[in-house]
């Protein structure tokens, strides 16, 4: 059983396949009308139940979209129409899916509901995102980083903002991929000991730096993430705006990194908060390179889980 769950709980070798087939896919891709399926057919006849007790936007798209051009079926479930862990338990839950697809995507708040999930599964699960971590964004970014200045080991990348589930997936990325980290952001909005400790002992070099000019110096890669989540209430949005202003990232950081330093950001982004305009829009960004990515790289995730 491979369950994709973390990219700290992946081997780096397998991470590495994912991150090749994920280009070779798309190349194959080149010039095809987006509504085509892909020559190979791996998933033809295979169902994919794809859960969402948060919601989404890029990741339910992107999951989709790439099943179907690999021949499979999905079945998108929301969190209202699931429950779970209401009434039915998630481990049961899990037990009775695995009977009916061949694979399932979930997103979902609490880690250990995915955990839960996996532990019950007889099929593989794949995280699509919880509170602690977002594995296969990161997955997307490495490939696009290294679609635009080639491989990812011992470059400089550089985090601005609240260290948050995408912040940790990155560290755990620098550990696995071999490359440098800093964060740069409010002590309060730290990341976990955890992960900074899990990328120092892989290796990396990582550091925490409060000063982002300081930090952004040398930078390959410039990364934000948006400041405040949709279940943010008033109050918690303002203190965290007036925490996380020092570190946008605008055209005056930028000067810092290196003159050919890519900005990227998952998406959806507050144009204005943590980064503005003319950098989304400028030369550094290729944030929609990202975007795209998410399918090919989640194809490649796929392909890998169900040994295809």
């Amino acid at each position: 059983m491979k369950h994709f769950l973390d990219i700290h709980k992946t081997d780096a070798k397998a991470l590495r396949g994912m991150i090749d087939a994920a280009r070779a896919m798309k190349e194959a891709r080149n010039g095809r009308p987006k509504g085509m399926p892909d020559d190979e057919q791996p998933l033809a006849g295979r169902m994919v139940a794809l859960i969402f007790e948060k919601p989404s936007t890029r990741t339910r798209v992107s999951f989709d979209v790439g099943i179907r051009q690999m021949g499979g079926q999905t079945m998108v479930l929301s969190g209202r129409e699931m429950q779970l862990g209401h009434g039915e338990t998630i481990a049961d839950t899990a037990r009775v899916l695995s009977r009916y697809v061949d694979l399932i995507m979930i997103r979902t708040y609490e880690e250990q509901t995915l955990l839960e999930m996996a532990e019950y599964a007889t099929v593989p699960v794949i995280n699509g995102l919880t509170n602690r971590t977002h594995p296969c964004q990161i997955m997307a970014d490495v490939m696009t980083f290294e679609e635009h200045r080639g491989p990812i080991q011992g470059r400089k990348a550089v985090w601005c903002g609240d260290g948050n589930n995408v912040c940790a997936s990155w560290l755990h990325a620098a550990g696995q991929f071999g490359f440098d980290f800093t964060f740069s952001g409010p002590q309060t909005l730290d990341p976990e000991a955890e992960f900074l400790g899990f990328a120092r002992k892989k290796g990396a070099r990582i550091a925490v730096e409060r000063d982002p000019a300081k930090a952004v110096a040398g930078a390959d890669l410039v990364i934000a993430d948006t400041w405040v989540s949709m279940h943010d209430s008033e109050s918690s949005k303002e203190r965290r705006h007036n925490q996380l202003r020092p570190y946008q990232v605008n055209d005056e950081l930028m000067a810092h990194a290196k003159p050919d330093a890519l900005f990227m950001h998952c998406l959806p982004a507050h144009r204005n908060d943590e980064v503005t305009s003319a950098v989304m829009d400028g030369p550094h960004s290729v944030v929609f390179d990202e975007a795209e990515n998410r399918l090919h790289a989640q194809k490649a995730v796929v392909r890998w889980c169900l040994g295809l």
